[in-house]
């Protein structure tokens, strides 16, 4: 059956947001479809099939062989879907609604997106809640993943979702979470300090509540999320990362940082016992993680918690195939603890969120990552620093 135009470009043009193994796998998918001889380039005759598709294409034969090739292919659609770069951004106090901010990190121009909440009163302090993309992502994804604007309207604080680096300015972007990923961990990009400056500059603009400033992510976002507490606990309250792990032996913590970690027991990606897990067609998974079981214990032990969890079956409320526990390992330095919400069955998703593509697995409906860790963020304001 020939392949329209519309159903092409839908294939194609929804890619540019997702996660990036899912990202690479729809692009594949819409230039195997316009392929119909499988030769693995595009002549002019594939390419005319499609008027639409003949116009996004233009220019895309970059070595004038008269073909088109995957990568020319990839690189051309992504290049073209770039939206205007931001200028650097002036001092200028936030108010409600949407902003995207640039700022000078070395060498590098760094931008972050930030949410102000209707409810925002910038005579008080107000906290902040950073959420970092998954490798291959961005803000504008991360936003439709994870819903957390709503949440952020409903319980009035700040959200920002900082923008990765990478090849191209908007897409397939990642941190460097110490271990893991991509670009940004290959390049060496200071991503720590990104985020100290990243809350300097929005210190400049908002009322923030220095006190409880928290961080979340999913995957590479997750990663991050640990690698912050990790290196600025004197700036990072709590964290409650989502199916990504902490990549470092251990976290090298200044202060006791509280920990509520979700994970999947089902998830292809991240695995919960840690590996390379699923990747594209062609191999294994973007790197060998680290399992969710040395995740919690090095923050059990670098919390001083006790040994042994609490553990708490959470209530099945939805009819989904997957249950969700409540590990919690408690007594830990100036309250701290460390929390693992087990998703069984659960995937690469954000609890309590429709997955933005269904190769990522399956979310549970059972509870929202959003409320418990708003509840988690809420109970863990940023102690005073332990005496030496």
């Amino acid at each position: 059956m020939k392949l329209s135009a519309i159903h092409l470009l839908t294939i194609l043009l929804t890619a540019f947001s997702l996660p990036i193994l899912a990202q690479s796998s729809k692009l594949t998918e819409g230039f195997k479809r316009a392929d119909s001889n499988g030769d693995g380039k595009l002549s002019a005759d594939e390419v005319n099939q499609f008027e639409q598709l003949k116009t996004k294409l233009q220019g895309a034969d970059k070595d004038g062989d008269g073909v088109i090739t995957f990568d020319e292919f990839r690189a051309h659609l992504l290049a073209g879907a770039r939206p205007p770069s931001t200028p650097s951004s002036p001092a200028t106090k936030l108010v409600a609604g949407e902003q995207t901010r640039t700022i000078a990190v070395g060498d590098l121009q760094r931008r972050y997106r930030v949410h102000v909440p209707e409810k925002y009163d910038a005579a008080k302090p107000t906290p902040v809640v950073i959420v970092f993309h998954g490798g291959g992502g961005n803000p504008e994804s991360m936003v439709r993943l994870s819903g957390m604007n709503a949440k952020s309207d409903e319980a009035g604080f700040i959200v920002v979702y900082p923008y990765g680096t990478g090849k191209l300015e908007d897409y397939l972007l990642t941190f460097n979470g110490g271990g893991c990923c991509g670009y940004a961990m290959q390049n060496k990009i200071d991503d720590v300090g990104f985020t100290r400056a990243l809350l300097d500059d929005l210190a400049k603009v908002a009322n923030v509540d220095t006190n409880r400033v928290f961080a979340t992510g999913l995957s590479n976002g997750g990663i991050m999320s640990h690698y912050v507490a990790s290196e600025l606990s004197d700036r990072i309250a709590a964290i409650a990362p989502v199916g990504g792990p902490l990549m470092m032996d251990a976290p090298n913590a200044k202060r006791p940082v509280p920990v509520m970690h979700f994970h999947g027991t089902g998830d292809e990606f991240a695995p919960f016992k840690g590996g390379f897990g699923k990747g594209t067609a062609s191999g294994k998974g973007v790197t060998d993680f680290k399992s969710v079981e040395h995740t919690i214990q090095s923050w059990v032990k670098a919390n001083g918690c006790k040994p042994e969890p609490e553990v708490v079956a959470l209530p099945d409320k939805a009819d989904d195939g997957m249950k969700c526990t409540r590990k919690t390992w408690s007594g830990g330095k100036d309250g701290s603890e460390v929390v693992l919400i087990e998703i069984e069955n659960g995937g690469h998703t954000w609890p309590g969120n429709e997955p933005t593509v269904a190769m990522l697995g399956r979310a549970t409906k059972d509870i929202s990552a959003n409320d418990l860790m708003w509840e988690f963020f809420q109970k863990h304001p940023k102690a005073a620093a332990t005496a030496p």
